[in-house]
């Protein structure tokens, strides 16, 4: 799956907030750690290399690290959790933390600051709804995105769910490629499929 584990010269430029130059001289120099494209003259550089040249150099990582959506998954389905977590790794584009009930997710929240929430509407301690309506209580968090799920929520009770507080409502079972497109959707990056 494509992701951004590598960068060209210009991406790397634009995150550094140098000219594209300074990063081939800094390549070219073997400051800069890289590879060529076989068979080209194109340079590339992972992300790790990326993130210890301005480490060194002074360079503020925050542009490379907020590159990470941050994702906190609510479900005590253990399965399906994995699912969804793995998939996201896959994608190189998240930051997943998971937790199984919602007094933990409230934490989690708190602490986490989540851009995104998969919520199970049906956790084994308190209802999605509440987490919802506690997530939208806290102002600082305004800009967390929450996407519910569940395979036993009637269609009224989705209308619910939404005006606690819910972007979004999935019927399980789902494809876990359809939650990555809402996910992105909501996060307004680019699904996976155009890329």
């Amino acid at each position: 799956m494509p992701t951004k584990t590598v960068f060209t010269t210009g991406e790397a430029a634009k995150i550094c907030k140098v000219s594209q130059q300074t990063i081939i001289r800094c390549f070219d120099s073997g400051q800069l750690k890289g590879f060529r494209v076989p068979g080209s003259r194109f340079r590339r550089i992972p992300r790790e290399q990326l993130f210890t040249f301005m480490r060194d150099n002074g360079i503020p990582t925050d542009a490379l690290e907020s590159g990470k959506r941050k994702v906190l998954i609510v479900d005590d389905d253990e399965e399906l959790v994995e699912l969804i977590e793995d998939v996201l790794v896959r994608d190189g584009r998240f930051e997943v933390k998971t937790v199984n009930n919602g007094f933990d997710a409230g934490m989690m929240v708190k602490d986490y600051r989540p851009d995104i929430i998969v919520l199970d509407v049906m956790l084994p301690d308190i209802n999605g709804k509440e987490v919802c309506q506690r997530v939208r209580s806290d102002k600082s968090m305004d800009a967390v995105r929450i996407i519910c799920i569940s395979g036993m929520v009637e269609e009224d009770k989705v209308g619910e769910l939404k005006a606690a507080g819910a972007d979004d409502f999935m019927h399980k079972p789902f494809e876990v490629e359809r939650l990555i497109e809402r996910m992105c959707q909501l996060l307004d990056i680019e699904a996976i499929s155009s890329i």
